[in-house]
């Protein structure tokens, strides 16, 4: 198939992903409608995480990614792994993530599937085996070549990654996030799988997918230098991000340890 031209201010729109976009929107609109009221702060992260979503699979990101250049392709899979599920655990309050979960745990086999999926070590390892596994040349390549794999290949990266954020990011109180501590003993092992990817395409000696190997040419990179700036894209931030995620982590635990010293002072008798 020959691909359309490539331009900045242009780019291919997917339908389906506006109309379910659009749909989780409305969605989440009504349930803040019909449940307590709350701040700003949620609406904007969620509805922040929907307009990314929207950016990363629509638009100049969308035909960069899709036909020509793999870097583009690793931005893409980027936002929707380390940006696009954060923002929306982050946005989601506890009462409407309770909500659905009793509405999911209302059988019981679904209810011990969510409760063993959200565990620390069955997540992370549920996002290494989907990264790992979609990075392979052979699924790589399936994926390109038919659209239906690829919508497959983005959904398994998001339900995957919203795993893989859920202990430290869940707002759930029945299925909570860590303690700070454990969180942070998490956080060092979170981006290990992204890195071992970005470590076996980066130094790759030859191309390892034939589709962007045979795909026009842009900005002057070769398909290797394509290829291998890729690799240091996805290298670069799966050790950043959890560095900054265990930050804000550390200072939060920091905060909870000096109010819970404070509120034990106040309690203390007067001798």
């Amino acid at each position: 198939m020959t691909p359309p031209p490539f331009a900045w201010t242009t780019g291919e729109v997917h339908a389906d992903v506006v109309l379910g976009v659009g749909a989780l929107a409305a969605a989440y609109a009504g349930a803040l409608r019909a449940g307590p009221r709350g701040g700003p702060r949620e609406p904007a992260l969620f509805f922040a995480s929907l307009i990314v979503l929207l950016a990363a699979l629509n638009g100049p990101l969308h035909d960069l990614s899709d036909y020509y250049l793999f870097s583009a392709h690793m931005v893409q899979h980027l936002l929707l792994t380390l940006l696009v599920p954060p923002l929306l655990l982050a946005g989601t309050p506890a009462w409407m993530a309770d909500a659905l979960l009793r509405r999911l745990t209302r059988r019981r086999v679904l209810g011990a599937a969510a409760r063993a999926a959200t565990r620390p070590v069955t997540a992370l390892g549920l996002y290494a085996v989907a990264l790992i596994g979609w990075h392979l040349p052979a699924l790589y390549e399936v994926a390109l070549e038919h659209h239906a794999w690829h919508v497959v290949e983005h959904l398994v990266l998001i339900a995957t990654a919203i795993l893989a954020w859920w202990p430290v990011l869940s707002r759930s109180r029945l299925l909570p996030r860590l303690h700070y501590g454990p969180q942070i003993l998490y956080l060092f092992a979170f981006g290990i799988p992204m890195t071992v990817v970005a470590a076996m395409i980066t130094a790759a000696e030859e191309t390892l997918y034939p589709f962007y190997a045979a795909a026009p040419r842009l900005f002057g990179l070769t398909a290797l230098a394509d290829q291998r700036l890729g690799g240091l894209i996805m290298w670069v931030p799966a050790g950043l991000i959890p560095l900054l995620a265990f930050t804000i982590v550390f200072f939060r635990w920091v905060a909870a340890e000096a109010e819970q010293e404070d509120v034990g002072l106040t309690k203390r008798p007067l001798l």
